[in-house]
């Protein structure tokens, strides 16, 4: 291993940053082809290592680990330059395409290509749900999780955080493997008492200027992704159902076509696609107070999405080595990802009635023909295709438009 100089960081991470499209399994790749075989900044075994570890976390795995990697090679300011870097482009972006939508979204033609957009995330849902299904259901056990996971959430309307914290418990008794030889821990525990009282301290000390001063949408959007942050278990896709519940039915501030068209627009842009929770913050604002408002809404977003991830992993990370070697942790991550199969299923049955009926109600008098036939070209084109999802898109968009003028 070597330790780079600051500006050999800089670059390295404004890359990835940069060129991190395609998904948490996409960046991983991308980073572990940077960090570990191009460089010898990471080992092989503290990569895997520090990837365990952020898969148990909440919050975006990616970006967690690319924080890490950071702090590994130069303590604190690493970790902020890599995870600030691995954020930015994409935020950036985000507000862009966001403030875009917000003025253009109801023009007819855009409307139209969003439609084609919708469908084509209806398939990236259920394209998610096939990749995790393969890793997470290795056994009776994991798919008797996913599918109570599914009737739980699809049925029962249980919340999200009660459906991993039970699916966590089952895991650590019921899937546990063989334990390691423990690593010794070299951080005492008061520095890491001190490093939860900082970050936490960052976190929730704007969250009380905002309830004690802030308009109440505001305060309610800091809570709300404050909370979120700390269920995100399994990945965007996993709490996006939770999501569109409460900010669809519950506070009221999107809709479900505009929460699909945050997805698919999300998926364009470089960085964690946690990062639709600013595009959800940006519009539940400009609806209500306009551009400036909106903007204010998603840095507060932002902010509370992504201090917890600094927080988690700079008070963890000298404990990665130990975490890796306790198996009761590695059966609770097991029954979380094998629960989020089923949440990942919900979600996708969940956009397609919306998408494809109107009100979301299976019905053949309400069932939308053009819909049902551009999810199945976006099927086509990504599921037997293999087309790039950034390809995919905007042939989408266009089909869309193409529909509405038919």
């Amino acid at each position: 291993m070597s330790t780079p100089t600051l500006a050999d960081m800089f670059r390295v991470f404004g890359r990835i940053g940069l060129l991190s499209f395609g998904g948490p399994a996409a960046q991983i790749a991308l980073m572990h082809k940077e960090l570990v075989e191009e460089r010898p900044w990471l080992t092989e075994r503290q990569y895997l290592n520090a990837l365990s570890f952020c898969m148990l976390l909440p919050g975006p795995e990616a970006m967690q680990l690319a924080t890490y990697a950071g702090w590994r090679m130069r303590g604190t300011l690493g970790g902020l330059i890599a995870g600030l870097l691995f954020v930015i482009p994409g935020a950036l972006l985000i507000l862009a395409l966001a403030s875009a939508y917000a003025a253009y979204g109801n023009l007819p033609w855009v409307t139209a290509a969003f439609l084609g957009i919708k469908a084509t995330v209806v398939v990236i849902v259920l394209q998610a749900l096939l990749k995790v299904s393969r890793k997470a259901l290795k056994s009776p056990v994991a798919y008797a999780l996913a599918l109570t996971a599914f009737l739980a959430i699809f049925a029962l309307a249980i919340p999200f955080p009660f459906i991993i914290a039970a699916a966590a418990l089952i895991g650590a008794i019921a899937m546990q493997g063989e334990a390691a030889a423990p690593v010794p821990i070299t951080v005492s525990p008061a520095r890491t008492l001190g490093t939860i009282a900082l970050w936490a301290a960052l976190w929730i000390t704007p969250l009380a200027g905002l309830w004690l001063f802030a308009p109440t949408l505001l305060a309610d959007i800091a809570t709300f992704f404050s909370t979120l942050a700390i269920v995100t278990f399994g990945g965007a896709y996993a709490v996006l159902a939770y999501m569109v519940q409460e900010v669809v039915q519950g506070y009221g501030w999107l809709t479900t076509g505009q929460m699909m068209d945050a997805l698919g627009l999300a998926e364009t842009t470089p960085g964690p696609l946690i990062l639709v929770t600013q595009f959800v913050g940006f519009l539940a604002g400009e609806q209500s107070g306009g551009w400036g408002m909106g903007a204010l809404a998603a840095l507060i977003t932002l902010w509370v999405t992504f201090t917890p991830c600094f927080l988690w992993i700079f008070a963890g990370a000298p404990y990665v080595e130990w975490i890796a070697t306790r198996p009761r942790l590695t059966g609770a991550l097991q029954g979380i990802t094998a629960a989020v199969v089923g949440v990942i299923a919900n979600l996708s049955v969940w956009f397609a009635l919306n998408l494809w009926f109107a009100d979301g109600v299976p019905a053949l008098d309400g069932l939308s023909i053009p819909a049902l036939a551009l999810s199945a070209i976006a099927a086509a084109l990504l599921l037997w295709r293999k087309i790039d999802l950034l390809l995919v898109l905007p042939i989408m968009a266009v089909a869309g438009i193409a529909a509405s003028v038919i």
